[in-house]
């Protein structure tokens, strides 16, 4: 069975949390309407508020060095936040797949 994956940009994802954040609205319903694991919305506002100190920052460009590490670190976290994304999907084909055969 081909099942795709779906992509959620940047933009999308902003409102997802925003939603949660200021209007209240709970994870599993969001993750319910959007379809997707609510693991992935938590680490979507961990995001958020791990990098919430920039916007108080007095000086935005004041290290290059500073700059490029945090690019990285963001790369990376974007990575992980990609394959817990598949992780994700993979158990759920698992947990089908073993329904399916009986398995569970």
């Amino acid at each position: 069975m081909s099942h795709t994956r779906r992509h959620f940009s940047a933009e999308q994802k902003a409102q997802v949390v925003r939603r949660h954040l200021a209007g209240k609205e709970a994870v599993s319903d969001l993750a319910g309407e959007l379809k997707i694991q609510p693991i992935l919305i938590h680490l979507w506002v961990k995001q958020v508020l791990e990098l919430v100190e920039r916007a108080f920052e007095k000086s935005p460009g004041h290290h290059r060095a500073t700059q490029a590490k945090d690019q990285r670190i963001g790369q990376l976290e974007a990575k992980i936040v990609q394959k817990n994304e598949v992780i994700a999907e993979l158990m759920e084909e698992n947990v089908r797949a073993k329904k399916a055969t009986g398995g569970l």
